[in-house]
């Protein structure tokens, strides 16, 4: 049985982050800063409320008679708590006599041959620390989201305005700054044993690594540029922010609305349809946060039974990479043109640059972990490689497609018709008139193969597509 380090570093971000967040806080009201202590005590306060909801809901503590635990969780001591019973039942194994034991099957991912599958005797005690995992592994990326993510960026935004740095202020920010990378690198854990979940993972200290410089510099480099933008043009921030965050909210709704499938039924018998909407607001809400600050590697599929995607999708992360190094171009662009005098003992191209190649150096370690580090990389259905290649390709395909030279009813050289030209005959014509995977919150994509649509690419581009590509065979067959 594995030692429970997980729970402890859990428990032990949690607790030194809501500590120096009430010391700060303190600080604050000596200064006379109201509203800058109101906002630390709010985004601490309400994380804090919202793991100890998390883990509640987890362990179904309101179906059994344990009101000693909800007290304590009332008094904000929860994972405390948790983290003191998980060390308990770690330290019984062995002493204590386990009434049962089950059997699991879990397959050893191939090395070249076919997967072999391997029984393992499950006991009580290992199960019970297997669910104090998965909790505090989800209460982990609900504290770096919700509130260590806002948390860094609005005490970064006071080091800016204030031109200085107290110890307490830093202490706070370098806190929140390894909780937010933790809980990214839970969520990639995360995602990675819900879509492998017949099998043995085994995440090697290398992967460990990148996923840890990645996150780092993706998380750094996003907070740094909205205080930037932020300290020049206030009243633009808060439309920046509400896009992103409203854009990222409404899309599993608007993929619900467009599948027409029902309300999921099975996230907890006692809910009502009520109830069950709101936990999927909370759960999108979630989702939002996380992709505000970057990629999140689970993504939510509402009209799935267990409300996750367990697909991988090269093509959407390469989209929402390249949308989000260019919206922190144009955030950083703007800044340049409108900083203020505070910035003029700042090189303001040298930082705009150092941003931006950090920004691409976490795209290289996650490339880097993908490609060699990934420990199911040998299931992927296609290469993460080839999937970028072949969704840049598409991309220029699609755009060469759709320029007007390729538009023609009928090309002079080749007498091919155009797929505008075929649609506009058709038309002439008359044709074409509680599973525990429930609270798994989200996943991660994958790409099904070549004969998957890419998302938000349709039919018709693929035709225009097969039309670009038809000319140039022809025109290739005519040279001598």
């Amino acid at each position: 049985m594995r030692f429970p380090s997980s729970i402890f570093v859990s428990v032990s971000l949690f607790t030194a982050e809501t500590t120096a967040a009430l010391y700060l806080s303190s600080t604050y009201r000596s200064a006379g800063d109201q509203i800058w202590q109101g906002l630390t005590l709010l985004f601490t306060l309400l994380t804090s409320v919202l793991v100890q909801l998390t883990l509640t809901f987890i362990h179904r503590d309101l179906n059994r008679d344990r009101p000693l635990v909800l007290f304590l969780h009332l008094l904000q001591l929860g994972p405390i708590v948790r983290c003191l019973e998980a060390f308990y039942i770690y330290g019984s194994v062995g002493v204590v006599e386990e009434p049962y034991v089950s059997i699991t099957k879990k397959k050893q991912v191939p090395r070249g041959g076919q997967a072999e599958e391997v029984e393992r005797h499950v006991g009580q005690a290992e199960g019970k620390l297997f669910t104090h995992r998965a909790a505090f592994a989800r209460t982990s990326i609900i504290q770096a989201f919700l509130g260590s993510a806002p948390q860094l960026t609005l005490q970064l935004y006071i080091c800016v305005l204030q031109r200085g740095m107290s110890v307490g202020r830093g202490t706070l920010m370098v806190i929140s700054l390894l909780s937010i990378v933790y809980g990214a690198l839970r969520c990639n854990i995360l995602a990675i044993k819900i879509k492998y979940e017949d099998y043995e993972v085994d995440i090697s200290p290398m992967a460990y690594f990148s996923v840890f410089m990645w996150r780092g510099l993706e998380i750094a480099t996003r907070v740094v540029v909205l205080v930037l933008f932020s300290s020049v043009l206030k009243l633009w921030m808060l439309p920046v922010v509400s896009l992103n965050f409203l854009a990222f909210f409404f899309y599993p709704w608007v993929l619900f609305w467009l599948s027409h499938s029902p309300l999921p039924e099975n996230i907890e018998k006692t809910l009502s349809r009520l109830g069950t909407t709101v936990v999927l607001c909370l759960l999108t809400f979630l989702y939002a946060g996380i992709n505000m600050f970057c990629w999140s590697a689970v993504q939510l599929k509402l009209s799935d039974p267990d409300l996750i995607d367990k697909s991988h999708n090269w093509y959407r992360m390469a989209v929402f990479y390249t949308l989000r190094f260019l919206e922190n171009a144009l955030l950083l662009s703007l800044w340049y043109l409108y900083k203020t005098d505070f910035y003029t003992y700042v090189c303001a191209p040298l930082l705009l640059l150092q941003l931006l190649v950090a920004y691409a150096i976490g795209i290289f370690f996650m490339l880097v972990f993908y490609r060699f580090c990934h420990p199911c990389r040998r299931l992927f259905s296609s290469s993460m490689t080839q999937g970028l290649w072949d969704c840049s390709m598409l991309l220029c395909l699609s755009c060469k497609a759709r320029s007007p030279e390729n538009r023609l009813v009928e090309s002079p050289e080749t007498g091919l018709k155009s797929p505008d030209a075929s649609r506009e005959a058709s038309d002439h014509s008359g044709y074409g008139t509680p599973n525990d995977t429930t609270y798994d919150l989200l996943d991660d994509s994958t790409y099904d193969g070549p004969n998957e649509l890419a998302p938000g690419v349709g039919a018709e581009t693929y035709g225009a597509i097969g039309y670009t590509v038809a000319i140039a065979t022809h025109q290739g067959s005519q040279k001598p």
